[in-house]
């Protein structure tokens, strides 16, 4: 790409705009991907080879020229598809990217891909982020540093059945074109569940059942608490009612939860 702008050069940034966009892809995202691939050395052909893949259509046979017929073509299948299948084009060519990155021994185009797009994402209060090759959802910066921090205490304290509910947590959110908040919230609960059984030794009981035979789980009156949030959520998730969906607030404010507590217990001694 080339050299780094004024901005970059200087650590100039403006604040993260509050996240506005989740289902769509505006027009200027769609402009930015393909123009950040070309500044990357991307060009059409291999574009055109990636966004048919993606969108499932043969390329125009009759187009040779790679300048305007076939950059064109390119620029009419990503203006023209649904928002959901921008987010696909988006993953498959930073995979391409990572693979020619791996045959070169480098790590640059992929990287370099990823951190545009992310600094696109938050410079536009979009609600989604690269993380580990997969656009995933971004919450505020408090959801995103809970989770984190959940996620890694988990892992850490050597239990990985419960930080893989939490992840798995974050991908139901992340679900396009529909987000699961329902099992949003069921993977999260496990979550805690887990590290609650673990803790006390109980291998069967739910978390409802363990903040009751062990009183000393959380201080009171945060177990009361906790309890009922285990209620509604078991309501939510298991027990579905007509008329009645949870959504995206409701969801991250569980999952968020979820892995505060799962944090705060397992610094947790009974």
């Amino acid at each position: 790409m080339a050299s780094e702008s004024f901005s970059k050069r200087n650590r100039y940034a403006g604040a993260a705009k509050e996240i506005t966009l989740r289902e769509a892809a505006p027009e200027n995202l769609r402009y930015v991907v393909l123009q950040t691939a070309i500044d990357l050395g991307w060009g059409p052909s291999p574009l055109r080879t990636i966004l048919c893949r993606v969108l499932r259509t043969a390329p125009d046979a009759g187009n040779w020229g790679v300048y305007p017929n076939i950059w064109d073509e390119v620029q009419g299948l990503m203006y023209g598809c649904e928002w959901f299948k921008v987010y696909d084009i988006i993953e498959a060519l930073h995979r391409k990217m990572a693979e020619k990155d791996d045959e070169r021994g480098e790590s640059e185009d992929a990287a370099q891909f990823a951190e545009a797009l992310n600094e696109f994402f938050t410079e536009e209060g979009i609600g989604w982020q690269f993380v580990n090759g997969q656009i995933v959802t971004r919450g505020t910066q408090a959801f995103e540093a809970v989770v984190t921090e959940g996620t890694a205490a988990l892992e850490a304290s050597g239990r990985p059945t419960a930080a893989k509910h939490l992840h798995e947590a974050l991908q139901s959110l992340s679900r396009r074109p529909e987000a699961d908040f329902p099992g949003a919230v069921y993977h999260a609960m496990g979550s805690l569940e887990c590290v609650a059984r673990d803790l006390t030794g109980d291998s069967k009981a739910t978390l409802g059942e363990a903040l009751k035979r062990y009183p000393g789980l959380l201080p009171k009156p945060l177990d009361t608490a906790l309890s009922q949030i285990w209620g509604y959520a078991s309501n939510e998730a298991r027990h579905v009612m007509e008329g009645r969906e949870t959504n995206r607030e409701e969801a991250e404010l569980l999952v968020g939860l979820a892995a505060a507590l799962s944090t705060y217990l397992t610094r947790k001694q009974l």
